[in-house]
């Protein structure tokens, strides 16, 4: 091979490597984070929880991140580490659809249908096509699918390109002395286990050993072991994401480990010591790509079928080898951080991230809406332990808060669909209103310890007054907050009209009470205490209205939040003003 061949080599090389990375970030956003939430879920049975795992590996094409993505699950707590045993598993068998991918280009026919099938044949039709959704869409979902295509076609161009360059090396008698030394299973272990830990993709070095096969000078016997070391050289990745990680998500990355290097160990016992009995002839033949293939698919199916019912084994030797002596002090710390679930590793797949959030986004809201709901059964019965409660609320939603934007900012930073982008910016607005809503709770809370201290209490008139507003309130915080949760816009439209009547209701109590002060019903002092009270929950009101305005404004050609609220309460919304009648006959005050 001349200088001309080697620069032809590593450009395949790096058409290759970036062709699948491409493919892959097209993948992920294609499914939006949702099959990655999959690996969240509870799994009725081990085989059950193999077949999720190779599901989803085979559609984003990597079994690294799909076990990086299982150790964040576990170090978030969404999982335990006795699920993750069988998703590992099955991420090594999903990872071998690429392998059978590339062995396509092996195919050899006169047949027009088989020559079809060739990666050679319909690559420049999916680049054609991919270029074309990318150059005249403006869908991002048909955008996402042009990615992908395109992807594929640099992943394959490579491919060719790195085959083409690497056939004269089967003239170099120092080449085929280097694969040679690879027979040696030791060597070919740690040559497969070096490379794939470089590049971080067992996919990626299969298919560079599938490339190299055109040289027909890589012959089974050297290629099985470097499958072999492939495998474990995977399990880098997932040990790296394990760094800082809590003790189960380390030992959820040493299951990974565990499983191929034991597996490897026993395939190789048992193949090599067949092969002293009988002597496999085709150990030395020349390996093809689709023999590749075969060979990294029967070895992970070969495995798991060995090891999937002792897995329960796998899980208590990570636990041996990483044992319970951690600081309880520490465990306890990581064990109440105020978001579990916002993990750094899921930053790789921005859907999954995003849907993270705003699960985190969600029990923001329900901690505000408790704090709120106490500090206002407070204000008829005052009781140190409920007033206490709001206070820790209220700090925990400040956690939220702050870890939740920071997240957010980083997620920010990352390649986002135009979809995407909108819902971190709309959580990023939510979450500012759901802490502001616990700060009201709390204003709320201190207002009756005022009156609890002074041994105060609100005239009956003043008290059912108040029971109407707020339960107003709380309907407008129950709507907003669930329309936010379930992305309900139906429900989001019933907002604004009751906030109108919240300010109505407002401003009418303040008319009542300076009535009572005149007639000497009521005290300067106990005003000043009505009014902070009736001040915090029309702000909640406002907050309340922020939320659900957020999410309807989404569906109209990006309007602002004034503008759509002038059109909402125009002549061309006449359903606005009827909403804003039945809600005044609901809370109407005695």
């Amino acid at each position: 091979m001349d200088f001309f061949g080697i620069l032809t080599m590593i450009g395949g090389l790096a058409f290759f490597l970036y062709g699948m990375e491409v493919m892959g970030t097209g993948l992920s956003k294609a499914s939006g984070g949702r099959l990655e939430m999959l690996l969240g879920k509870l799994t009725s049975s081990r085989w059950k929880a193999v077949l999720l795992g190779a599901g989803v590996t085979a559609v984003i094409q990597s079994s690294s991140a799909t076990t990086v993505m299982v150790v964040g699950f576990v170090n978030s707590g969404i999982m335990k580490l006795s699920q993750v045993v069988g998703i590992i598993m099955g991420a090594n068998i999903g990872t071998t659809i690429t392998s059978w991918i590339l062995s396509l280009a092996g195919l050899e026919s006169d047949n027009f249908f088989i020559r079809l099938l060739k990666p050679s044949s319909f690559s420049p039709v999916l680049a054609a096509v991919g270029v074309g959704f990318l150059m005249f869409s403006k869908k991002e979902k048909i955008k996402n699918v042009g990615v992908i295509f395109a992807g594929f076609a640099v992943l394959m161009a490579g491919m060719d390109a790195m085959s083409g360059a690497v056939k004269p090396l089967a003239d170099v008698p120092e080449f085929t002395g280097i694969l040679t030394a690879f027979s040696h299973p030791l060597l070919g272990v740690l040559a497969g286990m070096i490379l794939t830990a470089v590049i971080q993709s067992s996919s990626a070095s299969v298919g560079i050993l599938q490339a190299l096969c055109a040289t027909g000078a890589v012959s089974y016997g050297a290629a099985i072991p470097i499958i072999m070391g492939q495998n474990i050289g995977t399990c880098v990745t997932a040990l790296l994401s394990g760094i800082g990680a809590s003790r189960n998500a380390r030992r959820a990355a040493l299951v990974h480990l565990y499983f191929n290097l034991i597996g490897t160990g026993i395939f190789m016992l048992l193949f090599y010591g067949i092969n002293g009995l009988v002597q496999f002839g085709f150990l030395e033949n020349g390996a093809n790509a689709a023999g590749i293939a075969v060979i990294h698919s029967f070895f992970n199916i070969f495995a798991t079928a060995i090891l999937l019912p002792f897995s329960s084994g796998l899980e208590k030797l990570a636990c041996l080898t990483i044992k319970d002596k951690e600081d309880k002090a520490v465990e306890k710390e990581a064990q109440d951080r105020a978001v579990p679930a916002l993990d750094a590793r899921f930053l790789a797949a921005p859907g999954l991230a995003l849907e993270q959030c705003r699960m985190a986004a969600g029990h923001m809201s329900e901690s505000a809406r408790e704090a709120l709901l106490l500090a206002i059964s407070l204000i008829y019965e005052y009781k140190e332990e409920k007033a206490g409660k709001v206070a820790e609320l209220e700090t925990e939603v400040d956690g939220y808060e702050d870890q939740l934007g920071s997240y957010l900012v980083k997620l920010g930073s990352r390649d986002l669909s135009a979809k995407e982008s909108h819902t971190l910016t709309l959580l990023l607005h939510d979450i500012g209103d759901f802490e502001r809503i616990s700060d009201h709770a709390l204003n709320i809370q201190e207002a009756a310890r005022e009156l609890e201290e002074k041994k105060l209490r609100f005239s009956g008139e003043a008290q059912s007054e108040l029971k109407v507003f707020a339960g107003a309130v709380e309907e407008i915080v129950n709507i907003s907050f669930e329309s936010f949760r379930e992305e309900d816009r139906a429900l989001a439209k019933k907002v604004e009209p009751l906030e109108e009547v919240i300010d109505l209701l407002n401003v009418e109590m303040k008319k009542r009470h300076i009535k009572r002060l005149r007639k000497g019903e009521c005290t300067i002092e106990m005003g000043f205490i009505l009014a902070d009270i009736t001040t915090d929950l029309e702000r909640v009101a406002d907050h309340c209205s922020n939320i659900a305005v957020s999410l309807l404004e989404t569906g109209e050609d990006e309007l602002g939040s004034h503008e759509y609220l002038d059109s909402l309460k125009g002549a061309e919304h006449p359903e606005f003003g009827q909403a804003v009648e039945g809600f005044r006959k609901k809370y109407q005050l005695p």
